[in-house]
């Protein structure tokens, strides 16, 4: 995918992996950055570094990503990439959790997806010219202990992006792309941490890298048309671990689990 002026909409941009990959765009001679996020002081933050757009948008409703690919549109014509990489973690625990906050965490993670594709396909077919990148997380092709709304969520996310790229990638124009980033030293993250005594284990599997660092990955691998953009060469250590041999990965994340359930119960008691 050639970015040098290329129309390149952000969602999750006001910080974290979102506003690094702004500003890479920027930097690989994108003609037009629309930065899009909730938080829309940050969106135009991150815009006036890029010298592009910043929407505050609702990126967990169909209504919301539409208005956003409507003011890119109209700022900047025809969208060429649009990176999905807004997300969020969603509550600790399992079944238990609300059905509200499952469907908010659906809607973020795997709905923005859909509701992208189904805007913006369209018009990259018949364009035969476009690329839509989503982000998921090592959690969509390995696990999150603790917290299965996310992990679900972003299985369904890579499963959508991988539905995507087999149905119309082939020899259309359009390319496809899932980014799967381990450890990355985001908000998201560090909140994580702070409230969440458990967390530096469930983290320690691999290496905690910059903000900028995941994004020269996900450029790079958009600009290269690879579909699986991995940050952490570990990561596909542990996919090809778990997919050669299930019950011994299942047997070891069990353990992992259990050390994580001690860790929490330790913190609980001392507070």
């Amino acid at each position: 995918m050639e970015l040098e002026e290329a129309h390149v909409v952000v969602t999750g941009g006001a910080a974290g992996i979102g506003a690094a990959a702004a500003r890479a765009f920027a930097g690989a001679g994108a003609r037009g950055v629309v930065v899009a996020d909730r938080d829309g002081a940050g969106a135009a933050a991150t815009a006036r570094e890029v010298g592009g757009l910043g929407v505050e948008v609702d990126l967990g409703s169909e209504a919301g990503v539409a208005t956003l690919v409507t003011r890119a549109e109209a700022e900047y014509g025809p969208v060429d990439v649009f990176c999905s990489n807004a997300g969020i973690a969603g509550p600790y625990g399992g079944p238990e959790v609300s059905d509200e906050s499952w469907q908010l965490t659906w809607n973020v993670n795997v709905m923005a997806h859909i509701w992208a594709a189904r805007l913006l396909l369209p018009g990259m077919l018949g364009r035969r010219h476009g690329h839509l990148s989503s982000t998921a997380s090592a959690a969509g092709l390995l696990a999150n202990p603790g917290l299965m709304p996310y992990s679900v969520t972003k299985h369904a996310a890579v499963a959508v992006a991988e539905w995507l790229a087999i149905t119309y990638g082939g020899g259309s124009g359009v390319g496809f792309s899932c980014f799967c980033p381990q450890g990355v030293a985001t908000p998201m993250l560090e909140t994580w941490r702070r409230e969440d005594p458990s967390s530096r284990l469930a983290s320690a599997s691999g290496e905690t890298i910059s903000a900028e660092q995941a994004a020269a990955a996900l450029v790079a691998g958009i600009a290269a048309d690879r579909f699986l953009i991995l940050s952490h060469p570990e990561v596909r250590t542990y996919q090809e671990r778990k997919v050669a041999d299930p019950e011994r990965w299942l047997a070891g994340m069990q353990r992992f689990q259990a050390e994580i359930d001690r860790a929490r119960a330790e913190a609980e008691s001392a507070g």
